[in-house]
């Protein structure tokens, strides 16, 4: 049965949009310092509810790249200052070695939603705790807090 409504009609019949052409935004470019060989990519939703801390001291075996969808995250990485990050912006992080400190959401009354895409080396975690031991060692490699 053919379709002969012009609203709906065939891709061939439809007019072309030039939407296309001012739709893409580049929100983020960034050079890793490596991609694990035979990378594992897994694209995850992250929720935290108000006030809510995040997940531990950890580290992603690859790098990591997100955009913040809703509220606010208290971002830390090894090395850089804390941070807050809003809905529409966006963050990264190269994995391997350095440790994510902070995660957590910044608000507390309302929820902190962010997606995140690594680069994960294939046949371990995508996220593995740093355990208190390494982060005495490794104290002298955070930045300075800003309440101390």
């Amino acid at each position: 049965m053919a379709n002969d409504d012009p609203a709906t009609g065939s891709p061939a019949t439809r007019p072309r949009s030039e939407a296309w052409k001012t739709a893409l935004t580049v929100l983020q470019t960034a050079q890793p310092p490596f991609v694990p060989e035979g990378a594992e990519v897994a694209t995850v939703l992250v929720a935290f509810p108000p006030g809510d801390p995040g997940t531990p001291p950890h580290r992603h075996s690859g790098p990591a790249f997100g955009y913040m969808l809703e509220g606010e995250m208290l971002f830390e990485l090894e090395g850089e200052p804390e941070r807050v990050i809003k809905a529409g912006e966006t963050f990264w992080e190269p994995g391997g070695d350095v440790i994510h400190y902070q995660d957590g959401n910044n608000r507390t009354d309302s929820w902190s939603r962010f997606l995140v895409t690594m680069m994960c080396m294939p046949g371990q975690p995508m996220l593995t705790l740093v355990d208190e031991e390494e982060l005495a060692q490794r104290r002298h490699l955070r930045a300075p807090r800003p309440d101390a």
